[in-house]
């Protein structure tokens, strides 16, 4: 079933998470196939200033190429990293941030957006 915008449920979990530390959001991304990336690509560019003044960078952007395993394919994958969890959810609710997802909005027609805590192996 495709995702564009978290659930009331996924939205008031979010707030369970602790707000201590930094988070990556993992997105996994589907176009629509006549303009979609050009779309999503305006959006990326109004956020970035709202990413740059809350503290939050871009940490991975790519395309995607293939599926190894599994059987879901996505068109990109852009990893961004917020400061904390309160951080993120304030982004979401500011009113430029909410006239730029739009284009979000109308390039997709699926996404997946995974909330993920960096831990280091080795």
């Amino acid at each position: 079933m495709p995702s564009l915008l978290p659930t009331e449920e996924q939205f008031q979990n979010i707030h369970t998470v602790s707000d201590q530390g930094e988070l990556v959001m993992v997105n996994l991304l589907c176009f629509k196939p006549e303009g979609g990336e050009a779309l999503y690509e305006k959006y990326s560019q109004l956020i970035y200033p709202i990413l740059k003044r809350i503290g939050a960078r871009v940490i991975y952007y790519g395309s995607g190429v293939m599926t190894f395993i599994g059987d879901e394919y996505w068109d990109a994958v852009l990893l961004v990293e917020y400061p904390s969890r309160s951080v993120f959810v304030q982004m979401v609710q500011d009113p430029e941030y909410l006239r730029a997802s739009k284009y979000r909005e109308e390039g997709l027609i699926d996404s997946r957006l995974y909330v993920t805590r960096p831990q280091w192996m080795g």
